[in-house]
């Protein structure tokens, strides 16, 4: 079986969030890059089935020179070999340029029976890249999974979004975004980050895959949430709370 996982390197989510250029990016000078959390869902099932099953495991990352740390974390998680796209321009490309990119390194290497990914991005949340993907590939897609088997050449499949859980069937090849509660991704061992560095990697760029690089989203700006307004302590009886708290809600919180 031919397995295909598509990672993005992302900041650590436990990094405090600067921005530069007057809003116009994330400052990252000095920010652990990891593996995007919700595509260690995506590597430890495709490793989970690789194991299962047999075949073979191939990570595909887009990202400009240097950004190899989440290629490094699920080849020692236990892929197989990275097919990469290392281009300057990437960091133009909006959700459906990154699509088209990544289907066109898929259709390259061609033969795929699954193809897992995180169901979004901690930098970007947008949620599009996965189902664009399948949408390119001309491949069903089944997203938010929390449960996966296969058998027969269809995968069963359990899904959860928006309160609702949902049991489908679904004929391979396909496509599947995945999230917390599918599986407990694997640590690295030290053995497999030993090997992670010697295993293969085929690198391109955007002119390889002759992908357009012009935007169809322009992003205008970012803005931190506002700081919070500091709590008041009520004080006093517990009726004469309730009352100072009424009159906050109607007066200040125009609640009611």
């Amino acid at each position: 079986m031919k397995i295909a996982v598509m990672v993005k390197q992302v900041a650590d989510t436990a990094a405090r969030i600067e921005l530069a250029d007057g809003g116009g990016a994330v400052k990252l000078d000095g920010v652990q890059m990891v593996l995007n959390p919700y595509d260690e869902f995506a590597v430890e099932q495709a490793i989970k089935v690789k194991e299962a099953s047999g075949g073979e495991v191939v990570v595909f990352n887009l990202g400009p020179a240097g950004a190899d740390e989440a290629v490094k974390t699920a080849l020692a998680m236990g892929c197989d070999r990275a097919v990469l796209c290392r281009d300057d321009a990437v960091g133009e490309l909006d959700a459906a340029g990154v699509a088209a990119a990544l289907a066109a390194m898929i259709k390259k290497e061609g033969g795929f029976d699954l193809v897992f990914c995180g169901k979004q991005a901690t930098d970007g949340d947008s949620h599009q890249v996965g189902p664009a993907v399948a949408q390119l590939l001309d491949l069903p897609a089944v997203t938010f999974v929390t449960s996966f088997a296969l058998a027969d050449g269809a995968a069963t499949v359990g899904r959860e979004a928006e309160g609702v859980r949902e049991t489908l069937s679904v004929k391979l090849p396909a496509l599947f975004t995945c999230q917390k509660g599918l599986n407990e991704p694997r640590y690295p061992s030290l053995p497999g980050i030993m090997q992670a560095a010697r295993k293969p990697k085929e690198t391109l760029t955007l002119a390889d895959l002759g992908v357009d690089t012009s935007r169809r989203v322009q992003r205008k700006g970012l803005s931190l949430p506002p700081p919070r307004a500091a709590g008041k302590i009520l004080k006093g009886e517990i009726p004469d709370q309730v009352k100072e708290l009424v009159k906050l809600l109607r007066d200040e919180a125009k609640a009611v």
